[in-house]
């Protein structure tokens, strides 16, 4: 009977540890799958034509310019299918090993597809901090629908988080099961995501000599921030969009925190699924652009040139798709 205790004691003890080893995971599956809720609750995510940046976009490119758009097409398209081909492996314990790559695959299909637009607006660069710059601008301008327009900006410490009316609340610890809980998940997704890149750009500044902030007393380096300090960083922190939400897939793919996520026990079927649908609506409104600007046409001479097995995935529903878009707006 004391055998009995002492080995149920012991199960219930690696429970709570694996338990407790799994909040961070699932805090961030939480997140995932609340923008994914957010996104596909809503019918008009895909309404380009009712967006009026869309309808009005244009522009003139040179032959080189689509030359380098097509590659990054090109690029994103392989990903994506990888992409897509893993998640519909099925199997948990191979969804879980899959992390590894499926996270920076899901980050890098919509990085190609963002470089091509930006290219559109002749603004052709992979820096970082400017390609972040940019697509912040965009989504402000409303580029974008509105389901993927939100951001935080302002004091790391206190964000103001704007377009999504109930993101300034707090969330709760299950995942999400309505929209606003959804908005609360995103809310404290942009709020932590704009404190590390506010943080990260603190210490950019403060360790280089020439730019780092001084006490204008004795002239040394500032040690410690104010207000008024940080609003003089804002300007290079930006707005936190959906674009830093997914880069910290990146950043995740490069630490040893990828190991908490093998190691949780979580829904990665759902993980898999979150991803893809927000990568498929991102890319969707990419190429939409891409393909009003240089016409579908030239999209489908593209695809034509794809392997078969791309020819006849995904990308043929999504340009019938974004065909059916661009026709209204014509």
């Amino acid at each position: 009977m004391k055998e009995s205790l002492d080995i149920d004691i012991q199960q219930s003890a690696e429970e709570q540890l694996q338990w407790r080893r799994s909040i961070p995971a699932q805090v961030f599956l939480n997140h995932f799958s609340g923008l994914y809720f957010h996104l596909r609750h809503q019918t008009d995510a895909y309404q380009l034509q009712d967006l009026p940046y869309f309808r009005e976009f244009g522009t003139k490119l040179s032959d080189q310019q689509k030359e380098n758009i097509r590659k990054h097409l090109v690029n994103s398209w392989h990903t994506e299918y990888t992409l897509r081909t893993t998640a519909h492996m099925g199997d948990s314990t191979y969804l879980k090993h899959a992390l590894h790559w499926t996270f920076p695959q899901a980050y890098y299909s919509v990085q190609e597809t963002l470089f091509a637009l930006l290219a559109l607006h002749h603004k052709d660069t992979r820096w970082p901090g400017k390609v972040e710059k940019e697509s912040g601008r965009l989504i402000a301008r409303g580029a974008y629908p509105g389901i993927v327009s939100f951001y935080a900006s302002g004091h790391p410490h206190q964000p103001r988080v704007y377009r999504l009316p109930y993101g300034k609340y707090q969330p709760g610890l299950q995942q999400a099961t309505t929209d606003e809980e959804a908005q609360r998940q995103i809310g404290q997704f942009l709020r932590t995501t704009h404190r590390q890149r506010a943080l990260q750009v603190r210490q950019q500044v403060q360790g280089n000599p020439m730019t780092a902030l001084r006490s204008p007393k004795s002239g040394k380096i500032l040690q410690r921030f104010e207000d008024k300090h940080w609003q003089q960083l804002n300007w290079r922190i930006g707005y936190t969009t959906i674009f830093n939400l997914l880069s910290r897939l990146r950043i995740s793919a490069n630490h040893r925190e990828i190991a908490r996520f093998v190691e949780a026990d979580i829904d990665m079927k759902l993980f898999h699924e979150s991803l893809l649908g927000i990568v498929d609506l991102l890319n969707f409104v990419h190429e939409a652009y891409v393909a009003k600007a240089v016409e579908t046409d030239t999209v489908q001479a593209w695809i034509q040139e794809l392997p078969e097995y791309l020819q006849q995935s995904f990308i043929r529903e999504r340009y019938q798709q974004i065909a059916a878009v661009i026709s209204e707006v014509s």
